[in-house]
């Protein structure tokens, strides 16, 4: 018997200490680098955030929520007028991070579902009105991209910073343009790239046509050289010179200057 009675004291004791690990286990919360914590003791949401570290939470009582305050993507596709009243299609994406410091307030006035409530409505809202002020070879253009994003980043930290939302940057990843609108830039451009060829089949033509001239000069000032140069002399000496070679051929000086032809044998 009392061995019995020992044994189910020390289940007893395993029981406790099972659940008081269970319990501790339950009650601790890791704060871990990119994030930071929310209290809420007994419904009430604390102003000051938990710092990263291991704090303890007592369920009902005190509550600790993990927030994310990483760098966070929003990616949106939009179809948005133009000034010409045109649909153009846009892949746009948003850069943001949750200020540790705000996460409290987000929570209390905004809640969990911050991204969808506050965030993507503004990004929609901007991106239709920024665009709306520009024509669609702007809109196609690096340089009105460029002025698009920097006025929607503009107004997005206009009306999200001060909610405690960090606007890091906004990016335009793509434009489809109407179908009208591509086809008339790509028959414009295929007129432009007939235009340069034509113009380098122009320019070839020029440069064969000098060299052709460049030429013809050459051979004209050659002639002229050679004829200013011979004289009656250099031509009778380049005659008897000539003749000499000629085996056939026995010159002697006469008045004629007529050769004399040696018989064959």
């Amino acid at each position: 018997m009392p061995r019995t009675g020992g044994s189910a004291v020390r289940r007893q004791a395993s029981t406790l200490l099972i659940v008081a690990f269970a319990f501790l286990a339950s009650s601790c919360v890791v704060i871990e680098d990119g994030e930071v914590g929310v209290k809420k003791t007994f419904g009430s949401i604390d102003d000051e955030p938990v710092g990263q570290g291991v704090t303890f939470q007592i369920p009902v009582a005190r509550i600790v929520e993990t927030w994310n305050v990483k760098l966070q993507e929003i990616k949106e596709t939009a179809q948005v007028p133009s000034s010409e009243g045109l649909i153009v299609g846009l892949d746009s994406s948003l850069l943001f991070q949750v200020e540790p410091e705000s996460a409290p307030t987000i929570r209390k006035t905004i809640g969990w579902a911050y991204v969808e409530r506050l965030i993507i409505p503004y990004f929609r809202n901007g991106l239709r009105d920024v665009v709306s002020g520009y024509q669609v070879k702007d809109i196609y253009s690096e340089t009105g991209r460029g002025e698009i994003a920097a006025k929607l980043r503009d107004f997005l930290k206009k009306n999200l910073e001060p909610r405690g939302i960090r606007v890091v940057d906004v990016l335009l990843r793509d434009v489809k343009l109407p179908e009208r609108f591509r086809e008339s830039i790509e028959a414009k451009l295929t007129a432009e790239q007939k235009v340069q060829q034509k113009s380098f089949e122009l320019e070839q033509a020029r440069k064969d046509a000098e060299i052709e001239i460049a030429r013809a000069e050459g051979a004209a000032r050659a002639q002229e050289i050679v004829r200013s140069t011979l004289s009656d002399s250099y031509l009778q000496y380049l005659w008897i010179k000539t003749l000499n070679e000629n085996p056939n051929v026995i010159y002697v000086a006469t008045e004629a200057n007529l050769p004399i032809f040696k018989a064959a044998r």
